[in-house]
């Protein structure tokens, strides 16, 4: 069986691309898609980690939720490095594409669970309409639970 390459599209509210790259799917139901995807930037370091060149996403976007989570795994040693989280509007999942509209707001999950909630300057920023923000803002809390009880990722 041929794993099917995917396209991700990060958009930002005027619905412009921003960011572009391919996967494959690994794993598809009704409401997401899980994908694997290599780091495509040079060595960066981010937050308490150093995110390398060919590390390994598995990536996991929903349609019905205000998020998707990045599993991030060493290049070298195959280990997690922590949990990158978007806060954005549900994904929309078609043949070989996925795209979401990306809301700055973020989670990063450190292996060892530690949480850092990032850009909320950038979130407060933006023309949102108020069942928006407040969408935003619950799938963040979500994930934050989420993570606290240390379960795997949704």
């Amino acid at each position: 069986m041929s794993l099917m390459r995917i396209t991700v599209l990060k958009k930002n509210l005027a619905g412009e691309v921003t960011w572009q790259y391919d996967g494959v799917v690994l794993r598809r139901g009704p409401n997401f898609v899980v994908l694997e995807a290599f780091f495509n930037r040079p060595d960066m370091p981010f937050m308490d980690v150093v995110l390398k060149e060919n590390d390994r996403f598995v990536e996991t976007f929903y349609s019905d939720r205000w998020y998707n989570i990045f599993e991030i795994y060493d290049r070298d040693d195959g280990k997690v490095k922590g949990w990158y989280c978007n806060v954005g509007m549900p994904a929309v999942i078609e043949d070989g594409v996925v795209s979401y509209v990306d809301l700055a707001l973020d989670l990063w999950v450190s292996a060892d669970g530690r949480q850092a909630v990032l850009d909320e300057d950038e979130f407060a920023e933006l023309a949102l309409d108020g069942d928006v923000r407040e969408s935003a803002q619950k799938g963040l809390e979500k994930l934050k639970r989420h993570f606290e009880t240390k379960n795997p990722p949704p």
